[in-house]
């Protein structure tokens, strides 16, 4: 017998799905501005991972990007991160120096390099809370869930 999702979830998650990743990038990318950044911007943005689990179960979330993906982005995450405190080494003598000008306090871009490092990190934790989202949403299906 095959479940029939509901109409009224399913709706919600169009709705809600589109808002949680626009404040999950615009907290990464305005977090040198408030409270927030690159951790608490990726994990609204991989809570989209739950959002569409909960809206069309397995099979919605099986049509997205395949585990391996997420792992091989993490990894890409955390060598920009890395890549970027060396750059800042080279770039001004310390390790995560500024490499960036910085511009009027206040301003998207007057952090310098930190605006690129919680682009790295919210890159970084999406991808990895991704990955485990998804290892959990199998272990469900394994066990019969749906």
């Amino acid at each position: 017998m095959k479940k029939r999702r509901d109409s009224i979830l399913i709706s919600c998650t169009n709705l809600v799905l589109p808002i949680l990743l626009t404040l999950g990038l615009y907290i990464i990318i305005h977090g040198h501005l408030s409270p927030g950044g690159g951790f608490q911007g990726g994990v609204l943005i991989a809570g989209a991972i739950a959002i569409i689990y909960i809206g069309y179960g397995f099979k919605g979330v099986n049509k997205g990007i395949a585990a391996n993906t997420f792992k091989i982005a993490e990894d890409i995450g955390a060598l920009g991160f890395i890549i970027l405190a060396f750059i800042g080494l080279v770039g001004s003598g310390v390790f995560f120096g500024n490499i960036l000008e910085k511009g009027n306090p206040g301003d998207l871009f007057s952090s310098g390099s930190i605006f690129l490092m919680n682009f790295a990190v919210g890159f970084k934790v999406f991808a990895g809370i991704s990955f485990l989202l998804l290892i959990m949403i199998a272990n469900l299906k394994s066990k019969g869930e749906e």
